[in-house]
């Protein structure tokens, strides 16, 4: 062999062995675009099956939206119905409040007048003992109708800055006479503490807890002040009763469970605790309870202190005790559509020396005192009157008519917080049904006596 043909098939091997590096090079690169290729394809399925899973989604999405403002419609509905609900309770409640007290008002008023009228001592005995069971009746249909108030969820506490003198000093009068009666002490101290709460919840707490404390009380005292504790003030309210077992102190503030009155006490029906402790949870004061058998029991309310002002009535400021004078001869105005109740106070404003004109509406009225030509020296009008009209609408027209500012008391039995907000707007006082002689009297007093001093200046 030649070195020419050496030569030639060394340039013939080198030429193969490069397009074999060539030929693999393209196959690596045939093999990656598929390997790529086929990736592409796989992702593409991926793709389609991801926008399916998508449109299933948003399908499911939409169904459960559609769901939901179906359900926020039937939500709606529901709410609508039972905030309607509660308001017919609310109105109801009112309604039931106000024509079950009518009748036991005209009753406590025409025996009040009864009773200035009766002389012998078997006659008085009488009329005081048809007095206590109307009281019990009042009582426990008060506290029947709190307890469906409550149940209702329409009353709710309207916080803010309460004196607690202006609690203890009408309570102290409240009870004093039924202390005397069962030979009892009775004192409450005086506190000039300022507190944080709703002012007739804690009212009615502290008077079911001196009323309770009397009924089982057979000797001794009942005594009612304050304890400075941190910055609350606790209540406490002290009696030398039987004292309360262990066993039974937290079944005493269900209702209708009472502890072992005495056997001349049987008028309870066990509902006074229990509405104490529902106002206390609503208001979020906190009840304790300690006793010792044959010793007393101690109640007791705590309730945050407040620096907040009090405005303090002028009735409260006033220096002089017009409590039963200046009446003799006075002209009154009454407007009251409730026959019954209008004639039994109507009789007992004749008792104490008063001019009376009974009127049914604002219109009688100001026909009444055109006819008269004479101004009032004091109105008294029932808050609710027929056909929508408000005693306080009929003073407002009447003031307005007469042009004198005739001082007013408006009576009532609604129990509601907006009555008594509504009378105080309009800076009239305000007397709950049934009426009590004593505070009606007292109150006329003062308001004819210092319009009276008015005059003079």
């Amino acid at each position: 062999m030649t070195d020419s043909t050496t030569t030639r098939i060394a340039a013939l091997e080198r030429e193969a062995e490069k397009l074999r590096k060539i030929n693999a090079a393209l196959m690596s690169r045939v093999e990656r675009s598929t390997d790529q290729q086929l990736n592409a394809f796989s992702l593409f399925e991926t793709a389609i099956a991801l926008d399916q899973q998508v449109r299933d989604r948003t399908q499911q999405l939409k169904q459960a939206l559609q769901s939901l403002e179906k359900t926020n419609g039937r939500l709606l509905q529901a709410k609508q119905q039972a905030e309607a609900a509660s308001s017919l309770k609310s109105s109801v409640l009112v309604s039931v409040t106000h024509d079950l007290l009518q009748p036991l008002n005209a009753a406590r008023l025409t025996l009040s007048a009864l009773t200035e009228m009766a002389s012998e001592p078997k006659s008085v005995a009488l009329t005081d003992q048809i007095d206590r069971s109307l009281a019990t009746l009042e009582d426990m249909l008060r506290t029947l109708l709190d307890i469906s108030k409550l149940d209702a969820g329409v009353l709710r506490p309207e916080f803010g800055p309460v004196a607690i003198a202006s609690l203890f000093e009408p309570l102290e009068q409240e009870f004093v006479a039924t202390a005397a009666k069962r030979n009892l002490g009775f004192k409450i101290m005086p506190s000039s503490a300022v507190v944080r709460s709703d002012p007739l919840m804690l009212r009615r707490i502290l008077q079911n807890l001196v009323a309770n404390a009397l009924r089982y009380t057979q000797r001794g005292t009942v005594l009612m002040g304050c304890r400075l504790k941190g910055d609350d003030i606790c209540i406490e309210v002290h009696d030398t009763g039987p004292g309360i077992p262990e066993a039974q102190r937290e079944a005493i503030f269900v209702e209708f469970q009472r502890g072992d009155a005495g056997a001349s006490d049987k008028a309870g029906i066990g509902l006074g605790l229990s509405i104490v402790r529902r106002f206390a949870d609503l208001l979020g004061h906190d009840i304790r309870l300690s006793s010792r058998a044959g010793k007393g029991s101690v109640f007791s309310v705590t309730v945050p202190r407040t620096l907040d002002p009090v405005a303090i009535p002028v009735r409260e400021q006033a220096s002089v005790d017009y409590r039963y004078g200046g009446m003799e001869g006075a002209k009154i105005l009454l407007i009251e559509n409730d026959l019954s109740s209008a004639e039994g106070l109507a009789h007992l404003l004749e008792k104490w020396g008063c001019d009376v004109a009974v009127t049914i509406s604002k219109t009688e009225a100001l026909e009444r005192i055109h006819a008269l030509d004479g101004i009032p020296d004091a109105i008294i009008a029932d808050l609710h009157l027929d056909n929508g009209e408000t005693g306080i609408q009929a003073v407002d027209v009447i003031r307005g008519e007469i042009n004198a500012k005739v001082p007013a008391i408006i009576v009532t039995a609604d129990y509601s917080a907006k009555a008594a907000s509504d009378v105080s707007a309009f800076g009239h006082e305000l007397l709950k049904k049934p009426i009590k002689p004593a505070e009606m009297r007292s109150l006329l007093s003062f308001l004819l006596a210092a319009e009276q001093s008015s005059a003079r200046l």
